[in-house]
């Protein structure tokens, strides 16, 4: 394996369901020294037939939730695999950490493994355009269950219970930015809290 540093230095996006997170991701992936890691995508690539997927399967069949502890190890041999393979290069790239950690218990896993640069909480109100958004863009690529009204609410109600806690876990490094903005202005002002951070200052100055 290849010598790296002890923790790969991240951002992490957070934000209800319909916020922008994936959006926000996607684009911010696409730049130079910046690496998106999605863990919704990671999790729908997974190969069953590996070991840790027959873990998943264990939980899943029975229709439980799968452990956080599993949750972090999956995270981790994907993101030590990407930099194995120097898609990720944790020498020169942040990673973009979208769906991870999920509550406070998979930040305090995640502790050994990243260095939590800032926390990106794209606040979206208004629940109703939130659900409107996520209907649109289920319908859109052909998910009708994703498009069920009362799954919606479950899953704002979940982010609300387990996911903003996150918040107040990164209280000194959080930057709330107004996801109701035309997704440009989103990218705008992430990119202007990321170019002021100063530990992203010295990591670019030591390329």
């Amino acid at each position: 394996m290849n010598q790296r540093r002890e923790r790969y230095k991240s951002f992490i996006l957070i934000g209800a369901p319909g916020s922008g997170k994936g959006t926000q991701g996607s684009i911010l992936g696409a730049i130079p020294r910046f690496y998106h890691f999605s863990m919704g995508d990671a999790f729908r690539s997974m190969d069953t037939r590996t070991d840790i997927g027959q873990e998943f399967i264990k939980y899943s069949r029975k229709g439980d939730l799968v452990p956080d502890e599993l949750t972090i190890r999956f995270f981790q041999i994907q993101a030590d695999a990407r930099a194995d393979l120097h898609m990720f290069k944790p020498d020169i790239d942040i990673l973009i950490l979208d769906g991870v950690p999920r509550n406070i218990e998979q930040a305090r896993l995640l502790e050994d493994h990243i260095d939590v640069l800032q926390l990106f909480h794209l606040t979206c109100p208004d629940r109703e355009e939130l659900i409107t958004r996520i209907r649109k863009r289920a319908i859109k690529s052909g998910r009708l269950d994703d498009a069920n009204e009362d799954v919606i609410r479950k899953r704002i109600e979940t982010y609300e219970n387990e996911t903003k806690g996150l918040i107040d876990f990164y209280h000194d490094r959080t930057s709330d930015i107004n996801a109701d903005q035309p997704p440009v202005k989103v990218l705008s002002d992430i990119l202007k809290v990321v170019f002021d951070h100063p530990e992203w200052q010295e990591f670019v100055g030591e390329m």
